[in-house]
């Protein structure tokens, strides 16, 4: 006999808390193990490139500093991730949010020459703690403009929508870059999971918009139609939820 619905979901959740938990746990105790050495590795580059003059080995020594840094940030992401700070939300407008990211893109959208629109009006309200919608907007539009890999087209749209009762905030982002496989849209979500072999790099960026959306009530969706492209759609609450809703514990 299939499980209830409601039953499937709230077990769907457990599991993903302990695996979010177990993760956290990773992370912490890989952190400790690995910053220690890429300290030491990082103080020796460091010293090693003030007194040298060889250009080649200058720049030796400074991808070795910045490689290293590489690996202590990933697993400052992984952290990041299984433990985000809890959400300070507050009223925000979303399209005003949504030109403000896009215009701190600016170079990159001129320097890649794709067909670029945001589709927004009026204002839209949507109850958000600000720093971490401008990194879920960021994360997605950079998401798309890796995906172009030259020339194409980005469209931002925003709408109110409404989902049982409750008045959500919409937005879109759509690219016409390499649409998903069915691995992508398996693991499209996942922390460090790549389909750079299909010509889109997804990396961590997709995985921190998906916990940040998901700790807000919100919900993120990928369409990838067989033309190619991929459009990223989030729906996030426009109002305050019920009191108690972003704590540690919904952690």
């Amino acid at each position: 006999m299939e499980k209830p619905e409601a039953e499937s979901s709230a077990s769907d959740r457990q599991l993903t808390e302990r695996k979010l938990r177990a993760l956290a746990e990773f992370a912490a105790g890989a952190g400790h193990e690995i910053n220690n050495p890429v300290a030491t590795i990082v103080g020796h580059a460091q010293q090693l490139l003030a007194g040298e003059t060889d250009p080649d080995r200058r720049h030796a020594l400074a991808t070795i500093g910045a490689q290293a840094y590489r690996i202590r940030d990933m697993i400052g992401d992984v952290m990041l991730f299984a433990r985000p700070p809890v959400p300070h939300p507050s009223g925000v407008d979303l399209p005003a949010v949504l030109r403000e990211i896009s215009e701190r893109f600016a170079d990159d959208l001129q320097r890649l020459s794709p067909q670029f629109q945001i589709e927004a009006g009026a204002q839209i309200p949507i109850y958000a703690d600000p720093v971490q919608l401008r990194v879920v907007v960021s994360s997605l539009l950079r998401n798309s403009i890796q995906a172009l890999a030259g020339s194409g087209t980005i469209v931002i749209r925003a709408w109110a929508g409404v989902e049982n009762d409750r008045p959500l905030a919409m937005f879109s982002i759509s690219d016409t870059g390499p649409g998903l496989s069915a691995g992508d849209r398996e693991h499209l979500f996942d922390p460090f999971y790549s389909g750079r072999q299909a010509g889109r790099g997804l990396g961590f960026g997709l995985s921190k918009a998906w916990r940040i959306v998901t700790l807000h009530g919100g919900t993120i969706e990928a369409a990838s139609p067989e033309a190619g492209g991929v459009t990223l759609t989030v729906g996030w609450p426009a109002s305050a939820p019920a009191a108690g809703h972003f704590t540690e514990d919904s952690h």
